[in-house]
């Protein structure tokens, strides 16, 4: 059985959420806010967090930095009532994976939660097949099972968002990618933002990896999206 941490202040959120999610089987644990919620994160083991951003002792999003300090796997699913394109672009950066905003219907965030765990789902594999999550690039290492990038040697610290961006582009390396592609892979289904999101990510990511060489590794092809090649 999944075990599912919502972290909700609205009684009336939380009891709509809680008897749904339990009928569809899962084990449904509730904060009410963001101390209690950080503090059951860190005491228990969970399969994926709903997390609301405006909550009562500590706020959704330093939450999320929290929980990213120690476990940068675990789904984020963040409920807002901040719609913006801005709100949500600094939900993200926060380190969450997916958004939903409030007022939603219960199956459009049954069939998000099912997408951000089938994504999770893994195994121990072996040293021989761990080989086949590492991907290079000039001097760029990004390590899928370890979650890990450098660049020069240089450990080179992502946000979740900015990892999966990263290894969308060293998985299609000299090929382009539109900004709907990138969208669709990186933000997953219905992600409803425009596309400057992801001009804002593929800046936030060259900032990292590509500000202290010469040698350029994500590539504008105007009118058409982004290539990671060598220069």
């Amino acid at each position: 059985m999944k075990k599912i941490l919502l972290v909700e202040d609205e009684a009336h959120v939380v009891s709509f959420i809680k008897k749904g999610l339990t009928e569809e089987g899962y084990e449904v644990s509730v904060a009410l806010d963001g101390k209690t919620g950080l503090l059951l994160q860190q005491n228990n083991q969970f399969d994926i967090i709903i997390l609301d951003i405006m909550l009562p002792e500590m706020n959704g999003l330093d939450v999320c930095r929290e929980i990213r300090k120690t476990d940068i796997q675990i789904p984020i699913l963040f409920l807002t009532a901040l719609g913006t394109a801005e709100n949500i672009v600094l939900g993200l950066e926060s380190g969450a994976d997916d958004y939903l905003v409030k007022p939603f219907k219960f199956i459009e965030l049954l069939a998000r939660i099912k997408t951000l765990l089938r994504r999770t789902e893994s195994y121990n594999p072996s040293p021989e097949i761990q080989e086949d999550y590492i991907y290079k690039i000039d001097d760029l290492i990004l390590n899928d099972y370890s979650k890990t990038v450098t660049r020069g040697g240089e450990v080179i610290s992502l946000t979740t968002t900015e990892f999966k961006l990263l290894l969308n582009f060293l998985q299609n390396r000299n090929k382009v990618l539109s900004r709907g592609e990138i969208l669709d892979t990186v933000w997953g289904v219905n992600f409803d933002m425009g596309t400057n999101v992801v001009d804002v990510y593929v800046n936030y990511l060259r900032k990292k990896i590509d500000s202290t060489t010469e040698n350029k590794l994500i590539h504008t092809v105007i009118g058409m999206g982004y290539v990671m090649k060598e220069s």
